[in-house]
């Protein structure tokens, strides 16, 4: 079983075997990796009610305590109930309530990135966990390195390294969690001790400070203090208040990393193919003016921004592999017998680069969601279906992290220019084109420049403020 970069080896062997579906057996585990949008569409979107189910993973839930998170729990009726209170919480209509804290932090992404573009990554990283933080808390960061933004990015790392299905031989043999602490082979528990302080203060602080500051009658307008404010006083409310501290906590990774990597993914696109930038440009000027920053009203009006945006969830997507699902019950597909507690994975990184599917998939190319006269072609296939999951699994946190990371583009494009950055002898600096192993997959650091494209650029860009 291949450990690093798997969906390239997914995609591989199903090439060479000529078949969209390849069976695995690690030890008594059954892994069934489907390659393409037709066997994912048969399986975890038609038969749902048999594929939602989650893998008991030893490492990342029982030893590092994601099964905090719903996502990563079995299916039943406590799923159902924290993704209702997700969805609650999280709906488009609520998140249209704070448009404007989004569209406020990115303005300040502006700033910083003309200011100080040697950490432009760790900006966006900042930026982005303002905008989680600010709408799901009410917090308000301390700048870069934020210690909160730092200690989630820490948790995240463990999802990255755990969150794949055959990371961990505990998540095989789950009796080797009982070795004693320093036993040969038990590397595994040091790394899942340190990884589960991180996810419990993640979970834990904000939950406390907003308790704390309703309390005290100093709570700013936020979704936990919305949701808090809810419960009956009078009731014992500790199985809500858990459900909830489970909820908002999840917001965090529903949105950071899709945002992070995927803004990452589009600098890079823009340093590859300045073209697509150019068009970008001249979309925005033609369309928004150079008086004014896109809103979200513009989103239908600027079909190219939305498809560099949808170009960029496919061509180097977060997740490669989805979260595998569990199969519930014994199942039949295509002559192969199923057996109940089989991992189905969909290599997302196969389907989002099939060639039949996105011709020259190793091309960032915005135009192929367009039609001739450059508006979106409805009938063309749609990248954000596959970028966040399958079924009744499907992220539920993508409406925001769509809305964040429109926006984000939208501001970058209308105001700066991308380019490849210098050193000091004024020699041009290659980016990278690499990305990390993991299940959450991100641009290996590289280096930009940014400038304002004009004097009315840098004007509205000076008119948002200093970044905090």
């Amino acid at each position: 079983m291949p450990k690093t970069f798997e969906w390239l080896t997914y995609q591989k062997w199903s090439r060479e075997f000529d078949s969209d579906i390849i069976y695995l057996r690690v030890l008594q585990t059954n892994i069934v990796v489907l390659n393409s949008h037709r066997a994912v569409r048969d399986l975890l979107e038609n038969r749902s009610s048999i594929y939602s189910d989650r893998d008991r993973l030893v490492m990342m839930n029982t030893l590092m305590g994601w099964n905090i998170m719903f996502a990563f729990n079995p299916y039943g009726e406590k799923w159902r109930e924290e993704r209702r209170y997700f969805h609650q919480a999280f709906s488009p209509s609520v998140l249209n309530q704070y448009r404007p804290r989004l569209s406020s932090e990115t303005g300040k992404l502006l700033k910083r990135l003309i200011d100080d573009p040697h950490d432009f990554m760790d900006h966006i990283r900042t930026t982005t966990g303002a905008i989680i933080l600010g709408i799901t808390f009410g917090m308000k960061i301390q700048g870069l390195k934020d210690p909160y933004v730092v200690l989630a990015e820490k948790a995240l790392h463990g999802i990255a390294m755990a969150g794949n299905a055959g990371s961990y031989l505990v998540d095989f043999f789950p009796l080797l969690r009982h070795l004693p602490d320093g036993f040969p082979g038990t590397k595994f528990k040091r790394e899942a001790s340190e990884w589960s302080r991180y996810v419990s203060q993640m979970f834990t602080r904000p939950f406390e400070l907003v308790q704390h500051k309703l309390n005290n009658g100093e709570a700013e307008p936020s979704i936990l203090a919305s949701l808090l404010t809810r419960l009956d006083p009078n009731k014992d409310n500790s199985h809500e208040e858990s459900v909830i501290r489970g909820v908002t906590g999840a917001a965090y990774v529903a949105g950071a990393d899709t945002t992070v990597s995927s803004l990452q993914t589009f600098i890079l696109a823009m340093l590859l193919y300045p073209d697509v930038q150019k068009r970008a440009h001249e979309e925005i000027d033609r369309v928004v003016g150079t008086d004014r920053l896109p809103e979200f009203e513009d989103q239908d009006r600027l079909p190219y921004v939305m498809s560099i945006m949808m170009e960029t969830l496919r061509w180097r997507n977060v997740l490669p592999l989805a979260i595998s699902h569990r199969l519930m019950v014994d199942d039949e597909y295509r002559g192969y017998q199923l057996p109940a507690g089989t991992l189905v994975v969909a290599n997302t990184w196969a389907i989002l680069h099939d060639e039949k599917t996105y011709p020259n998939p190793d091309v960032f190319d915005p135009s192929r969601y367009l039609k001739p006269d450059g508006q979106l072609n409805p009938n063309a296939p749609t990248p954000t279906e596959a970028a966040f999951g399958y079924g009744r699994r499907i992220c539920p946190g993508r409406h925001f992290a769509l809305e964040s990371l429109w926006i984000m583009i939208a501001y970058v494009l209308a105001t700066l220019q991308i380019d490849k950055a210098t050193d000091a002898n004024g020699e041009v600096i290659e980016p990278s084109s690499d990305y990390t192993s993991g299940m959450l997959s991100y641009p290996v650091p590289y280096k930009a420049s940014f400038t304002p494209r004009s004097a009315a650029s840098n004007a509205l860009i000076e008119n948002l403020g200093i970044a905090d």
